[in-house]
């Protein structure tokens, strides 16, 4: 947005804020690392590592090779859609290379014994 000979934006917005917010971002930055906060229009393209989910197809489909790592993710699906051992496919990978994973059980339905076979080390799951 072009800015007007008093400062501020066309659109009206406060030069202070803006700068606020500009400080904020860099805060936000600085303490959780490049890619943490961005605004969706930004070009930069940022490399974010991924853990495989344990199909490749959906690896390929989501763009960077699986979820990415450190991120929150959540599984969204009907009832025996797959949701559960997805995700225990992906703890299983990321625990493999040294992650720490968490589970949160919305549907109260984690079967350790199968969570266990699918290669998820129980000791280490945090589980809510």
């Amino acid at each position: 947005m072009a800015k007007t000979e008093n400062g501020t934006k066309k659109d009206g917005q406060d030069p202070g804020k803006l700068k606020a917010l500009d400080i904020a971002l860099l805060q936000i930055e600085k303490e959780f690392g490049k890619g943490s906060i961005m605004k969706l229009g930004e070009a930069n393209k940022v490399n974010i590592p991924a853990i495989p989910t344990g199909a490749l197809t959906l690896d390929y489909a989501l763009g960077i090779g699986g979820v990415p790592r450190g991120r929150i993710v959540e599984i969204y699906g009907p009832e025996s859609g797959g949701k559960t051992t997805l995700a225990l496919n992906i703890i299983s990978e990321a625990q493999s290379s040294g992650g720490i994973a968490a589970f949160i059980d919305a549907e109260h339905a984690l079967d350790p014994t199968y969570a266990s076979k699918i290669g998820v080390n129980l000791d280490d799951l945090l589980i809510s």
